[in-house]
């Protein structure tokens, strides 16, 4: 699998998430658009997990490119500008290397509200995934990430993308700011 973002940071954490899957093998990074094709062209990825905001080529246009190229090469494009997108929410609970396996398969994973349906909120009108509501638990609880990662069995790495993305759901960036909304609005109670 080849990974492409502009953003060192979040190569690197999508790499250790991926990493953390023994069935899946990234072999190389990009960190803009006509990179990515240049190296899809010469490594033959299975998968290609790209950034929709690339630049010198976008995601859509490096996609057409890497296809056109390869066309056997199954791609998906992240954006980070929905929050509600069945991509963000399977990063979120942790299963982005679910998301990459189903890739690998042929699977079609399409954003719902593009395909005409609803959001995947369900009934948790924070619009938190379960594996976030459990983070947003342990951080109430004053939890560090190393103490999170211990009890979910999860790396410290993925603690910490988790948290990130809670935050950025939740337009919160300091954790005291975090623990008031939870509490405020009943995604924790204090015992």
């Amino acid at each position: 699998m080849l990974l492409a973002d502009d953003h060192p940071l979040v190569r690197r954490g999508f790499r250790r998430m991926l990493e953390d899957d023994p069935d899946i093998l990234v072999v190389g990074e990009a960190s803009d658009g006509e990179e990515v094709v240049r190296m899809a062209s010469a490594l033959r990825p299975q998968v290609v997990l790209i950034d929709y905001a690339m630049p010198a080529l976008n995601g859509v246009a490096a996609t057409r490119a890497i296809l056109r190229d390869a066309p056997e090469t199954k791609v998906v494009v992240l954006s980070m500008h929905s929050e509600d997108t069945l991509i963000r929410q399977a990063i979120g609970a942790g299963d982005l290397a679910a998301v990459v396996k189903r890739a690998a398969a042929g699977e079609a994973l399409i954003d719902p509200r593009l395909a005409g349906a609803s959001a995947l909120k369900g009934d948790r009108g924070s619009g938190l995934t379960p594996r976030e509501l459990q983070v947003l638990r342990l951080i109430c609880d004053g939890k560090s990430n190393r103490e999170i990662a211990a009890v979910l069995e999860l790396s410290v790495n993925t603690v910490a993308v988790h948290r990130a993305n809670i935050m950025n759901a939740l337009g919160i960036h300091k954790t005291a700011e975090l623990v008031v909304y939870a509490i405020r609005n009943g995604l924790v109670t204090l015992s």
